[in-house]
């Protein structure tokens, strides 16, 4: 488990490229057959992935938990962000499966000792994104499909933002102890996420971006409002944003992300926005 320790926006005004990426951004995430995972300190996030070929992979706990078993004291969302029509994939959790087709999402609560990692084809795996929380109530593990979420369509061709939010992991849906999930999807000729920005000072947000074309990058813009920076971020990098941080994107195509948000406040709409014309 990799350590990620977060600046705060006296140093980030003084940090080079390198030492932004270094500190905000996950470059390397999903490697076949192992479980990576990313230990933040903001929000004490835990960010993974798993990529079962052949064999099944299983959750385990890490020293820097000192727990007897992941979920403990933890909570988790699971998102298959394989391509469709392929990576279909099993997570077994206590000898119950749950099988996850692309963009599925499953919330599995604390208290559950065994999470298991399967793929149908060898050759088409799942690819699992992780995120997990600190929990302190046992919520039901909940399967949920694509076609269930609660989708809401937001911008317009000429903003370049025309795009769909699909909400999993939220107060109206999925419940959770401080976990919220979805992910956005952007329409073909629009670039823009999250614009005009904004941010929330009760809870961070971790952006997973996907489906990013392999010759394209997204620029992922950071920092107060009158001093941000922006870091390149390629097909599924992770960017960290810290609460008072904004987060807004634009792709150089259009792309897919997907977002996590713990605090202490799960309302979606809890945002103090910002206008374009103050944003420096």
């Amino acid at each position: 488990m990799k350590m990620y320790v977060m600046a705060d926006p006296t140093r980030y005004a003084r940090m080079t490229t390198k030492e932004l990426r270094d500190t905000f951004l996950v470059e390397n995430l999903f490697t076949p057959n192992e479980i990576p995972m990313v230990y933040c300190d903001v929000d004490r996030t835990i960010i993974g992935s798993a990529v079962p070929t052949h064999k099944a992979l299983t959750l385990g706990t890490a020293d820097e938990l000192r727990s007897a078993y992941f979920l403990e004291r933890r909570e988790i969302g699971i998102l298959n962000i394989a391509a469709p029509g392929g990576g279909k994939g099993t997570v077994t959790v206590d000898g119950k499966p749950y099988e996850m087709e692309s963009l599925d999402c499953l919330y599995v609560g604390r208290g559950n000792k065994e999470l298991l990692f399967t793929s149908a084809d060898p050759a088409k795996p799942a690819e699992f994104y992780l995120i997990s929380y600190p929990a302190h109530v046992n919520y039901p593990t909940v399967l949920a499909k694509k076609a269930n979420a609660a989708a809401v369509p937001l911008g317009s061709e000429a903003t370049a933002n025309k795009r769909t939010i699909y909400k999993y992991i939220h107060p109206e849906g999925i419940k959770s102890c401080q976990l919220v999930m979805g992910f956005t999807q952007l329409e073909v000729g629009s670039i823009w996420n999250t614009m005009p920005s904004h941010t929330h000072a009760r809870r961070s947000e971790i952006y997973l971006y996907f489906n990013v074309p392999a010759e394209h990058r997204i620029f992922h813009f950071m920092g107060p409002g009158d001093e941000t920076r922006h870091l390149v971020v390629g097909n599924r990098q992770v960017a960290i944003s810290p609460s008072w941080s904004i987060h807004s994107g634009a792709g150089t195509s259009a792309y897919t992300f997907c977002w996590a948000m713990g605090g202490e406040n799960q309302a979606f709409d809890d945002m103090d926005h910002l206008k374009i014309s103050d944003l420096k």
